[in-house]
């Protein structure tokens, strides 16, 4: 591939310097990516400089105690943390090499883009349809009934729920069952085409058969999205994940491909905690 194929640079390929190319690499190779990341609420300080790159169509899974600032760290992807009036963020975090926390950033916009599974399932108080259909007719993506039922039925279908539900569209979101709620929800983040998805702890709530249909439809949805997990289940990011950082008291402790994480972690406190030794 050259250099022109991936570089937004103005300049004409003639002109691309070295540094011009190596930074288009890394764009081709890096989603997103977080530099000296700093939260606090208010004077307490949730993260200590947290520098991570996310890889694109990958599984990245956030491990560590609770406290230790993995949901802050999440939420701080898509600016979800805006809504909380003590929170400060300082430091960079980079979608496609451009800082999403610049002024004059469209925040709608980019959480169209960098999509939200909670923890716990969240459907609107809606029916199952609108649930799915708000994202899109909010957003202009459509421009007739027509188009708008046919990314209700591709999300639902890809969200591996369409055949459980496709003759009750109109019954209401809350009637599913929890884990057929959270599949909703992920049908409802993946609607308006993001780039990014990222769950918080999304199996949490789950019985373990739901539980497996969540891992099941996550492995299949990296083969279009980028996606980050926060799991406290060591067996899940194992199973789940090619990518693995371990937070500790606000700070990455260790990142890396997550078997080696897992088989050879570097440092002694990783060791203890996927080993069990301290949670």
């Amino acid at each position: 591939m050259s250099a022109v194929a991936f570089q937004t640079t103005t300049q004409a390929p003639d002109d691309l310097t070295d540094s011009d190319v190596a930074a288009g690499v890394k764009t081709s190779l890096v989603k997103m990516e977080t530099k000296d990341l700093k939260v606090f609420y208010g004077e307490k300080p949730a993260l200590q400089g947290v520098d991570l790159e996310i890889l694109p169509n990958r599984v990245t899974a956030l491990i560590g105690p609770s406290g230790c600032g993995k949901s802050t760290y999440i939420r701080s992807l898509n600016r979800m943390n805006d809504i909380i009036t003590t929170c400060r963020v300082e430091g960079s975090v980079l979608l496609d090499g451009e800082d999403i926390y610049e002024a004059g950033q469209d925040v709608v916009r980019l959480r169209s883009r960098i999509g939200m599974v909670f923890q716990k399932p969240n459907p609107f108080p809606k029916s199952i349809y609108d649930n799915v259909a708000y994202g899109p007719s909010i957003h202009g993506m459509v421009s007739c009934k027509e188009e708008l039922d046919q990314i209700v039925r591709d999300s639902l279908t890809r969200a591996g729920l369409w055949d459980e539900i496709s003759d009750r569209l109109d019954a209401p979101g809350t009637s599913l069952s929890g884990g057929q709620q959270q599949r909703l929800c992920i049908a409802r983040a993946i609607s308006v085409k993001p780039e990014v998805i990222l769950m918080d702890e999304p199996c949490s709530a789950l019985d373990p058969i739901a539980t497996a249909r969540i891992e099941d439809l996550i492995f299949e949805l990296k083969a279009q999205y980028t996606i980050v997990i926060v799991t406290h289940s060591m067996q899940q990011a194992r199973r789940l994940s090619d990518k693995t950082a371990y937070f500790l008291l606000g700070n990455i402790i260790e990142h890396g491909d997550t078997q080696r994480v897992f088989e050879d972690p570097q440092h002694e406190s990783t060791r203890d905690y996927v080993m069990g030794r301290i949670g």
